[in-house]
């Protein structure tokens, strides 16, 4: 899952960009107001974690540039946690969810979960489910239709998840790499090829098809 991460404390920045890595998120990051809403407007993210006290623009004026350009990506806003009017108007201004300062980077991670599986119709909780497939988010291991529990590799699983959120859509190979890979991973066409084959031989050949110029799509049939 690719993350906007807008906050301008850099010791807070760089722990949660750790942080939320570990946990499977694709994180890129911006300290100011104004570059945060160029590269909302301009790049696909699953989830933005928006601070509301930025530099050169303030976070309250990037949100609802955002909503009022039809950007309906999920937005979760840190306020001070005593400021009760600020958790107000970022929800006035489009916001999905806020959480206080300071707070415990389990609960961000369970509020963003959260926030991109609303946006994907998916019910609250740690399983993802589709096509017979049930993905826990927890445990990072997929569950077949015959019962069977597969265990997943972090980039495995990371794939499949982008899938099962995304099902009938045509995803490219570019966009697949943007959203499972971190800067400096080793990445590529052959690499991701190779995840997905292997991905294919744990749930089903027939789940992911390849569409030839185009990229994979996942289907929730069990035959293609």
């Amino acid at each position: 899952m690719r993350l906007l991460l807008v906050e301008d404390d850099v010791q807070l920045a760089q722990r949660l960009r750790k942080a939320l890595a570990e946990e499977g998120f694709v994180v890129e990051h911006a300290d100011n107001g104004v570059d945060a809403e160029l590269m909302g407007n301009e790049e696909e993210f699953d989830a933005v974690v928006l601070d509301l006290g930025l530099p050169e623009r303030p976070g309250l004026e990037v949100l609802r540039n955002w909503r009022r350009r039809g950007n309906g990506t999920p937005v979760l806003v840190l306020t001070v946690r005593d400021a009760w009017h600020e958790r107000v108007e970022g929800l006035r201004a489009g916001a999905d969810d806020y959480l206080g300062k300071p707070f415990h980077v389990e609960e961000l991670v369970e509020r963003l979960r959260a926030l991109i599986r609303r946006s994907h119709d998916q019910v609250p909780g740690s399983i993802i489910r589709r096509g017979g497939l049930e993905l826990d988010e927890q445990r990072r291991s997929v569950r077949l239709p015959d019962g069977r529990e597969v265990a997943l590799s972090g980039t495995e699983f990371r794939i499949l998840r982008l899938f099962m959120l995304n099902p009938g859509r045509v995803l490219s190979k570019d966009w697949l790499e943007e959203h499972v890979y971190a800067g400096e991973e080793e990445h590529g066409s052959n690499v991701l090829e190779a995840h997905v084959h292997r991905l294919r031989k744990k749930i089903g050949h027939e789940r992911i098809q390849t569409r030839r110029g185009q990229g994979y799509v996942f289907t929730e049939d069990d035959a293609a």
